[in-house]
This record gives structure tokens, C-alpha cells and sequence, in this order.
């Protein structure tokens, strides 16, 4: 078994953390949350005070971080991971964070003669608990190989998107494609309420008709035909409406970076700029046919 470092232990890393854990694993914790760390050290990990000492003794360390920023300075600073993880070391940063980051950050790796992959996930809190993730992989082939054992172990499916920065491209184009199908459904449910055609009638035909997405199927905006859906629950979010706006900025600055035509991608950025800045940032993304419905 290997000392995994796991640097960030919020909503999501605490439970990738804990199945590296129970995996058999030794995992050496760092984040800036007491509760964080004692909950690692429940699951049988252990915590540290700084990411230096975290990471001294790995063999492999994952990170979680909010940002691109965050990402950078926690690999690159004076007292981050490159300069004090053992050479050889598997580096994985399971963060969502622009591309060029990911690829600077890879880079700084690769010269300190580290195999490094971007992985960030889909999948949210449940499937971390579970261990179901998403992982989207970039990185060079022995790199992806070497972190592999380790994604199995937090992911269920495990898909290698290309070189260094692929995974953090393929997230946000999935992410822009979430967003927009979510907005397309909420509108299609509130047109319908305004035309008196009912939740589950509109449900049953369009889950089976061309309509058909995975936000109708798994995740509708209504109460009713997908008990699972946090419509049912409030809007709590599974998926908060910051974190989709967060993705959906995040690929318009690619769009900016590389000249490229995203008009719906630009829409549904400015409709959850809006939602968000009238205070329904922690609600679910599907929330927002709230403020659709005018």
C-alpha cells in the first residue's frame, strides 16, 4: 500500500479521501478546516498542519482545490508540493481550474521530475461517497498509468481525455453543455405551466422523445417525475448554482483564449450570473426555473 497525500479535504475531497483510506492506503491529510482533518482522521487517515508535511513521505498526492490560483500556488510555492514531495512522486489535481493552469502546473511537474495529470470529476458528493466518479485525465500515458490505481479506487469510470490540460477541457465542455441543457428544460417546464400541460405529462413524453437529456431524465427541475432530483428536496443543491457558474465562466475564458463561438454557452453564463447575484448561489443549479418562470 502507498502514502497518499490528499491536500483540500471540503464536500468532495473528504470522501475521495476516505475511500483511498478504507482502500488500505495511508493517507496523509492537509487542508485549512479543523472539522476537515477530524474527519479524516475518522476515516483512518492523518491529519498535518501544512502541506509540506503532508506531502514529505508520498508516494502519491491528490488535490482538490477551488481554483486555478490555489492549484498554482500549492504546487509551485516555496513551501507547496514540488518542492517537498520525494522525486518520482504521482501527482493528480482533481480541482476544475482553467486549462492553462493545469498545463503550467504540469509542466513545473514534469521538469521536477514528477508524473502529473489533471482528473477533475463529475459525479458530485454521492458519487464521491460511493466511489462512482467521473475522472476526466490528462497527462502524458505513464503518467495516466500511474495515477490510474489510484482514480479506480475513487471513480468508476476513468476516461484518458489526452495530453497535460484534456481533462480540464473536457470538464468544461461537459459543464457547458450541462448548463445549457438545464436551462432548456427549465423553460420547456415553465412554457408548459403556462400552457396548463402538466409536470408528468410533459415528463413522459419528452424522457422518451427527442427532448430527451440528462437533465430531464436524472435531475428534473420539477417536483414529481424524478424523485431523486433536489427539486423534490427544495432545491438543495446537489450541484450548487456558484459551482455551475463557476464552470461556465471558466469556459468562456477558454472561448476567449482560443476565438471560439459559444453563444448558448455566453447565455447561460449571464442567466446564472444573475440567478447567483440575486442571492441563490448555494441553491441547486436546477433552481434556477425559479427564475425563469419570471
Amino acid at each position: 500500500m502507498a502514502v497518499v497525500a490528499f491536500i483540500g479535504l471540503g464536500n468532495m475531497g473528504g470522501p475521495m479521501a476516505a475511500n483511498l483510506a478504507k482502500a488500505g492506503h495511508q493517507v496523509h491529510g492537509f487542508d485549512l478546516n479543523p472539522d476537515a482533518l477530524s474527519q479524516l482522521k475518522s476515516a483512518g487517515g492523518k491529519a498535518f498542519s501544512s502541506v509540506a508535511e503532508a506531502v514529505s513521505a508520498a508516494d502519491a498526492v491528490v488535490t482538490m482545490l477551488p481554483a486555478g490560483k490555489h492549484v498554482r500556488e500549492v504546487y509551485t510555492g516555496g513551501n507547496g508540493i514540488l518542492a517537498n514531495v520525494r522525486e518520482g512522486a504521482t501527482l493528480i489535481d482533481s480541482s476544475t481550474i482553467d486549462v492553462q493552469s493545469a498545463r503550467d502546473v504540469a509542466q513545473a511537474a514534469q521538469e521536477a521530475g514528477m508524473y502529473m495529470v489533471d482528473a477533475p470529476v463529475s459525479g458530485g458528493v454521492g458519487g464521491a461517497a460511493a466511489g462512482t466518479l467521473t475522472f476526466m485525465v490528462g497527462g502524458p500515458d505513464a503518467a495516466f498509468e500511474a495515477a490510474k490505481p489510484f482514480l479506480d479506487i475513487m471513480g468508476k469510470t476513468i476516461v484518458h481525455a489526452g495530453g497535460a490540460g484534456n481533462g480540464q477541457a473536457a470538464k468544461i465542455c461537459n459543464n457547458m453543455m450541462l448548463g445549457i441543457q438545464m436551462i432548456s428544460v427549465c423553460e420547456a417546464f415553465a412554457l408548459a405551466e403556462k400552457l396548463g400541460l402538466d409536470h408528468q405529462k410533459l415528463y413522459d413524453i419528452s424522457s422518451t422523445a427527442s427532448g430527451q437529456c440528462w437533465s430531464l431524465t436524472s435531475y428534473c427541475p420539477v417536483p414529481g417525475p424524478v424523485a431523486t432530483s433536489p427539486a423534490n428536496n427544495d432545491y438543495k443543491p446537489g450541484f450548487a448554482a456558484a459551482m455551475m457558474l463557476k464552470d461556465l465562466k471558466l469556459s468562456q475564458e477558454a472561448c476567449d483564449a482560443v476565438k471560439a463561438q459559444t453563444p448558448l454557452g455566453a447565455a447561460a453564463d449571464a442567466l446564472y450570473s444573475a440567478f447567483c447575484e440575486d442571492g441563490n448561489g448555494d441553491v441547486d443549479f436546477s433552481g434556477i426555473i425559479k427564475k425563469l418562470r419570471g
